[in-house]
């Protein structure tokens, strides 16, 4: 996995977060558990890429890939 999956699992938790949160003022306690469950999911696949990339890339690496990956993410 990339920097850049890490930055859009990263990018889809925050987004389930929000929707888990606004469920659970809505009193839609079970479309927040699913919420909640995905951007579990995400996060954890971001940890995985983001670990991967510790033992892969050097410093100066990482930040070229990470400046990439965030440029990919804001094109698309």
């Amino acid at each position: 996995m990339s920097l850049e999956e890490a930055a859009r699992q990263l990018k889809m938790a925050g987004h389930d977060a929000q929707v888990a949160f606004d469920c659970v003022g809505l009193g839609d306690l079970e479309r927040a558990q699913e919420h909640a469950v995905t951007l579990r999911a995400a996060a954890d696949a971001a940890e995985v890429a983001l670990s991967r990339a510790l033992t892969d890339l050097t410093p100066e690496e990482a930040q070229a890939e990470g400046e990439r990956a965030i440029k990919a993410l804001e094109d698309a």
